[in-house]
């Protein structure tokens, strides 16, 4: 009998736990201490977003990567110490997570408007949420008031973060480990519309024959990734817009034309209807994609008087 309630109650404290962090974000936090915050961070945005517009996507993949390891924490920030094993050497990031800088010159112009009063940790979620908008993406309201980690895992993100060769059960468990839906895993894949991937991340789907690859796109992206050598070599993930947020990711997968094999297996299975859905109506895509991203950024937030306000946010204070 005791079995049977196991799983109920495990659920109910996570759920209970999950209210109670939420519950102390709120979209007015900054109001009375920093008002001026959110501006001062777009404005430090989309300046990076203008020099570099590949940035929009870094910086939305930063946030992915640091809400899925201890939550939105801002721990992926944090450089290597003797007794901190930095995230930005797991190898889902190491020579490929960017947007450290942009974050840090943002932290930095809101420091001197309100010296150790808005968290890393709420930067990097503005961050996000401002790079999308400024390449025609959504916006969406962010609650705020999480708190800086004083760690980092390397071991989590080395096993928590999905993989670019992950099969569509392994994502899906993934993200719902996350306390995110196949629906929010979907949506929020689809920032795959921005950005671009390293030659060794694909070139096994690209050289492999396969059923599911179209012939056509497979060539085009040989010419740009030998079979041996290049490893760094770029591709967008997005070959027909790669720089605009819109639903151009879903129709390359219908056309079989996804770059990584995580993002083509999404079009198989029981995700297949709402990649057709997203293919065909942009609208519900982007209102689907802030759903998931506000969802995202509240993965146990640090709150209250755990956690710090770092200075810097690449150091602990």
């Amino acid at each position: 009998m005791i079995a049977r309630f196991v799983i109920p109650i495990l659920s109910l404290m996570v759920l209970l736990s999950s209210i109670s962090s939420e519950a102390q974000l709120s979209a007015t936090f900054y109001d009375a201490t920093c008002p001026n915050a959110p501006k001062i961070i777009r404005n430090s945005i989309r300046r990076a977003i203008s020099a570099e517009r590949r940035m929009a996507a870094s910086l939305i993949r930063l946030h992915f990567h640091d809400c899925f390891v201890q939550g939105c924490d801002a721990s992926i920030l944090l450089d290597e110490t003797s007794t901190i094993q930095s995230e930005k050497t797991a190898f889902p990031n190491v020579n490929s997570a960017r947007g450290y800088e942009v974050i840090e010159a943002a932290k930095r112009e809101v420091e001197r408007a309100c010296p150790g009063v808005v968290s890393c940790a709420d930067v990097l979620t503005l961050a996000a949420r401002d790079a999308s908008a400024a390449v025609g993406g959504p916006s969406w309201s962010v609650k705020l008031g999480r708190r800086d980690s004083t760690t980092a895992s390397r071991d989590v993100a080395n096993t928590d973060l999905p993989s670019p060769f992950s099969g569509l059960q392994v994502l899906i468990d993934a993200f719902d480990k996350k306390g995110l839906n196949a629906r929010d895993m979907v949506a929020l894949s689809g920032a795959h519309t921005l950005g671009q991937s390293q030659c060794f991340l694909f070139r096994g789907r690209i050289y492999s024959n396969g059923t599911d690859i179209d012939a056509g796109f497979a060539s085009t992206r040989r010419r740009g990734c030998p079979q041996t050598g290049g490893d760094s070599n770029l591709a967008a993930l997005d070959l027909v817009t790669p720089n605009s947020f819109d639903n151009n990711y879903f129709r390359n997968l219908v056309q079989r034309k996804g770059l990584l094999q995580s993002d083509q297996v999404l079009f198989s299975g029981s995700t297949a209807s709402i990649v057709s859905q997203y293919s065909g109506n942009p609208r519900t895509f982007a209102a689907d994609f802030a759903t998931a991203m506000i969802k995202m950024s509240e993965i146990e937030p640090t709150v209250g008087q755990n956690g710090i306000i770092r200075r810097v946010c690449s150091a602990i204070n």
